[in-house]
């Protein structure tokens, strides 16, 4: 029979590439329409009702596409809708997060050192903060504030920073950059599903009834497209940051992610007025380099650290984080992370090159160890990911005390 460990680890990685699959297909017809949408031009023979069109030439076909601002006159029989790229995005990222860090709150989201929560204390945060990101936006957008394009954004930019430094103060840094994508995600999402698609098929509706449709739900939706516009590339690095603990695992991890939503606006900037054939803003890329720049400086702060005191911390972990330092294979399991893997995995890696711990994790102290058992079991217990290349010689009867230690601690 499979190992819980093993079959939840392939759940996940099924999941993460459900996600990426989807985002792809979300981002790149997101990404297309805005540019087909900017590249419109008019024409002397366009029909009524038409606002533009384009020609464009792919995979040896030429497609002449032209653009109604409410619905042309007569409806198509066939009607392709965009939705299920975006719902299958949200959906499938919220199941991913359930499987990593609502699962495994203890070790992903909970940080005793930042805030004492318990594990259903930090999912209801979590779950509660990305539903009031939608309704603030909401509000927000229908509010008199939403009739100016830029005040609501600069507005929406405010939040953002707020919800970054928050984020910070109740969950470890990984998890806070994590949130923060989801919950701009979510705004994103939610987007599409109670304003985009509603008020398109209100159009259609009053169509097929013979009715003139309200242009203003026309605009509505091009507003809310305009947001997903900017958050875009900010929400995929969000999503990559876990993987680089020199964004999410710094002192200004805040500051950092408030400054990638400037970089995300800088760079689509540059491209939506290139795809409007508008004369190529270039400076926008100095600013996005020095934007970059900074967040680098920003990263190397530290602030000083006390020791902590690993007895008590151990005494504090909760009984299934405990149950891996109690266990009689621990000493011996302990002794060969401290010498395969702490060189590395340590608050001053000693690996030439090495600026942080990869990924954050830190195996110097037994409350550390513990707290990473199930990932020390299944990148160096019974697979060889960890050390790369087996760089600190890490032998096979090693291996296998870290196995035992894993599995002896779990079967109780």
């Amino acid at each position: 029979m499979m190992e819980v460990a093993i079959a939840w680890d392939w759940l996940a990685f099924a999941l993460r590439w459900l996600h990426v699959v989807t985002a792809i297909a979300w981002i790149g017809s997101s990404f297309y329409f805005i540019a087909l949408d900017l590249g419109l031009r008019k024409a002397p023979d366009l029909p009524a009702g038409a606002h533009g069109e384009e020609w464009q030439v792919h995979g040896g076909g030429f497609y002449h596409i032209r653009k109604y601002l409410v619905a042309p006159a007569t409806l198509p029989e066939h009607l392709t809708w965009f939705k299920w790229e975006s719902y299958a995005t949200w959906l499938s990222g919220f199941a991913l997060m359930c499987v990593v860090y609502y699962a495994g709150a203890d070790l992903y989201m909970i940080d005793p050192s930042v805030m004492e929560l318990s594990r259903l204390g930090a999912i209801a945060l979590s779950i509660a903060s990305i539903a009031f990101g939608w309704i603030v936006y909401d509000l927000l957008c229908r509010s008199p504030l939403g009739r100016s394009t830029t005040g609501l954004m600069l507005l929406l930019y405010v939040v953002l920073v707020a919800m970054a430094w928050g984020y910070t103060q109740v969950f470890t840094g990984r998890a806070a950059f994590l949130h923060l994508g989801a919950f701009t995600a979510t705004i994103m999402s939610a987007n599409v599903f109670m304003i985009i698609i509603p008020n398109q098929k209100k159009v259609v509706a009053a169509l097929l009834a013979g009715q003139t449709p309200d242009p203003s739900l026309g605009a509505q939706a091009k507003q809310r497209s305009l947001h997903n516009n900017y958050l875009t590339l900010p929400v995929v690095f969000l999503m990559l940051s876990n993987h680089y603990p020199l964004a999410f695992a710094t002192q200004y991890n805040w500051a950092i992610a408030s400054l990638v939503f400037l970089m995300g606006v800088t760079i689509r900037h540059f491209f939506n007025s290139t795809h409007a054939r508008k004369d190529a803003p270039w400076w926008t890329w100095f600013v996005t380099a020095a934007l970059f720049l900074a967040v680098v400086w920003l990263s190397t702060l530290r602030p000083g650290e006390e020791a902590s005191d690993t007895a008590e911390r151990t005494h504090r972990l909760p009984p299934q984080i405990a149950r891996f330092v109690n266990d009689e294979h621990f000493e011996a399991a302990r002794d060969t992370v401290l010498t395969r893997c702490s060189m590395c995995h340590a608050a001053e890696p000693l690996w030439e090159g090495m600026a942080a711990a990869p990924k954050g994790v830190r195996l110097e102290s037994d409350a550390e160890i513990a707290e990473h058992a199930r990932e020390i079991y299944l990148q160096a217990g019974i697979t060889h990911a960890m050390p790369p290349a087996n760089v600190t010689y890490i032998e096979p009867d090693e291996r296998a005390v870290l196995a035992a230690w894993y599995r002896s601690a779990t079967s109780r």
